[in-house]
């Protein structure tokens, strides 16, 4: 299976067409103000407007009014919703588009039982649980805690980089990976040879299975 890539935290034109150049299949735009990766209107629409086509612009919320969610809308035609936050299922539909639901893996946490409460999620991004961190921890988690047999597709995040995503994909096999610290080397700024050895880290699998 063909494992697809998202770099997550762009928050410059240049380095979003690297990325694309390199092979990934979606691109991810902060919309969180806490985070140091955010990006307001005009940085989203100067990122997306160097796009080329059939790269897919997700854009990412942490627990955000529908009246600031809509607003975005307005302005920036996001692809596709990742709710990152405490959102209920109904919080994630309505806004006429595809969304992907995070979940911090806490221990014990039942990710067949959360499948069925987002039974909308376009799929579910599996991320690293710090009390108060929403993601971006840079720090991956117990990759045995991802069951099989889930049918929605899984996206695995969490401290993701060059050196260590061959073995969480060989171990999960899921549906994409998330990375954003990872192919950093000063924070908030892609890493354009970092992107280009964690894009060739998972072609390589593709590659050789």
């Amino acid at each position: 299976m063909v494992t697809r890539v998202k770099i997550c935290g762009f928050t410059q034109p240049a380095d979003a067409v690297a990325a694309a150049q390199l092979g990934v299949d979606a691109v991810g735009l902060v919309f969180y103000a806490a985070s140091p990766r955010v990006v307001n209107i005009r940085q989203a629409q100067a990122i997306q407007r160097v796009l080329p086509p059939f790269v897919t612009v997700v854009g990412l919320f942490v627990d955000a009014g529908p009246d600031f969610i809509r607003s975005v809308l307005e302005s920036v035609p996001l692809d596709v919703l990742q709710f990152h936050g405490d959102e209920k299922a109904a919080e994630c539909e309505g806004y006429g588009r595809p969304y992907i639901k995070a979940i911090r893996m806490r221990p014990g946490e039942d990710i067949l039982k959360v499948s069925e409460n987002y039974a909308g999620a376009q799929g579910l991004l599996l991320d690293t649980y710090l009390p108060h961190v929403p993601g971006g921890t840079g720090q991956p988690f117990d990759w045995n805690q991802v069951p099989v047999g889930i049918k929605k597709p899984l996206i695995l995040a969490g401290g993701l980089n060059p050196a260590n995503v061959v073995a969480a994909i060989l171990s999960v096999n899921p549906y994409g990976v998330d990375v954003s610290g990872g192919v950093e080397s000063i924070q908030s700024k892609k890493d354009h040879d970092l992107m280009r050895r964690f894009m060739t880290a998972v072609q390589s699998i593709q590659v050789t299975s």
